[in-house]
């Protein structure tokens, strides 16, 4: 198994250093070394006990789920797997609508041997690739929502039921989910190691907008996704895309809202949803489909202007991972937005602090300025619970508030624009609790708080 993932990590350095240089490889390489001796992943299936409590269990729910699933020449043990991964789920209340554009008849005989009266196979005459292709599978989607499943990856057995177990908990708090999405991993091409395990965050937007970190395994309200449709422009990328639009509708029209209203989105975390590995599959080499990743940007790009935001998407190092450069800032761009802060680095080059959690833990201090992280999350646009004054631009209605905490006019540094924070703070300042009471009360008003690393501040 080590030779496989050191023959697919030398494929990713090569192609890393085409793309980047020698410097950025040397770091990108000391982190991936130092990441990889912490990484003792094993996933654990279910036992005996729980398969039985949430077959139990699972006759109290009503939610049904459309799986859509297009097909095309898929291999037959890895057909026979995925569909075997839906058929002994531990909650049965689904269709598995197979939408096969092969133009083999291997897949459908394979698909005819299986009697259960759950699968819907759909034969498409004409290939018009994977956006066209799932959108004759979500034609004859009669479930509650739609969930999409890559026909040579895998469900976890627990998948549905953690899914419905979470509908049913929203519905008793009179709340209709319209999304939700669950942690994964990779498998290896026969399933039997599974390794990197991708622990995601909650609902993140402005996360989302530098990378499809909600990915798989994603289920969305079924009138929802046949609404919307998955998007042929942005093959490759078409989950992505989908996933964006899906946000934006369920933001609303008002584009110049300031307050940010929580969106109906949960994240099941767990990992439901196995990404199987092989040569040409993006799990294993992100180069096989470059394309994907232009793909992606267009579909940042069109939820830049579906909200009339004003930027440019950027592609970062890392394949599938951007930035917006806001035109001419976030703020000007952003009503939803009441502070963005950046990163503080100290004498060693390392992160000192700048995002924090609510109760004050910082997120990547530590962690060399030159490394990404883990998901390479520290490089990332993303909103924040706390930002650090230190490193900060704010709003008209932040500025108010920084005046109001600290009795002391705002000051703006004449160069960078940010909040002049030596020359407006008093030197005993505990700059921690003043960050964390700005955030609580720019939070407590419904806007939105942003880390964008690209801000730094030597201390």
């Amino acid at each position: 198994m080590a030779k496989i993932f050191k023959l697919a990590n030398f494929r990713k350095t090569i192609n890393y250093l085409k793309k980047n240089g020698i410097r950025s490889v040397w770091y990108a390489a000391r982190e991936r070394i130092d990441s990889e001796k912490e990484d003792a992943y094993c996933y654990q299936g279910l036992t005996v006990e729980e398969r039985e409590r949430q077959k139990k269990e699972g006759e109290n729910f009503s939610v049904r789920f459309s799986i859509l699933v297009p097909v095309y020449e898929t291999r037959e043990d890895l057909l026979r797997a995925m569909i075997e991964s839906v058929l002994t789920q531990t909650y049965g209340n689904f269709e598995l609508i197979l939408a096969d554009a092969s133009k083999s008849e291997e897949p459908e005989k394979v698909i005819a041997s299986y009697q259960d009266k759950r699968i819907l196979y759909k034969r498409i005459r004409q290939n018009g690739g994977i956006s066209a292709n799932t959108n004759q599978a979500l034609m004859y989607a009669t479930g509650d929502y739609a969930a999409l499943l890559d026909h040579d990856d895998l469900l976890t057995e627990d998948a549905l039921f953690a899914m419905a177990e979470r509908i049913e908990q929203a519905k008793r708090e009179d709340t209709e989910l319209q999304m939700l999405y669950s942690d994964e991993d990779k498998c290896d091409g026969d399933a039997a190691h599974y390794f990197e395990p991708h622990r995601k965050e909650n609902f993140n937007l402005d996360l989302i907008l530098s990378n499809n970190y909600i990915c798989h395994f994603l289920v969305m309200k079924r009138q929802l996704m046949q609404e919307l449709q998955l998007n042929g422009a942005c093959d490759g990328a078409q989950d992505y895309d989908l996933v964006l639009r899906a946000v934006n509708h369920m933001m609303g029209k008002n584009r110049q809202a300031v307050k940010a209203e929580p969106l109906p989105i949960v994240h099941v975390d767990k990992v439901l949803y196995h990404w199987r590995c092989h040569r040409d599959s993006t799990a294993e080499n992100p180069a096989s489909k470059a394309y994907a990743y232009d793909a992606g940007k267009r579909a940042v790009e069109g939820f830049l202007k579906l909200r009339g935001f004003k930027g440019k998407v950027v592609s970062l190092k890392h394949l599938g991972f951007y930035r917006i450069e806001y035109e001419p800032d976030l703020l000007s761009n952003r009503p939803d937005v009441g502070l963005a802060g950046g990163r503080l680095v100290d004498h060693k080059n390392k992160i000192a602090g700048g995002i924090y959690r609510e109760d004050g833990t910082p997120l990547y201090a530590g962690l060399h300025k030159e490394y990404s992280g883990y998901m390479h999350r520290a490089v990332l646009q993303q909103e924040a619970e706390v930002i650090d004054v230190r490193c900060m631009m704010a709003s008209p209605a932040g500025e108010k508030l920084i005046e109001e905490l600290t009795g002391l006019p705002y000051m703006k540094n004449p160069v960078n624009k940010r909040f002049d924070w030596k020359g407006s703070l008093k030197e005993d300042v505990d700059y921690l609790e003043l960050s964390r009471k700005l955030c609580s009360q720019i939070r407590q008003k419904g806007m939105r708080i942003v880390y964008d690393p690209a801000m730094t501040e030597k201390i």
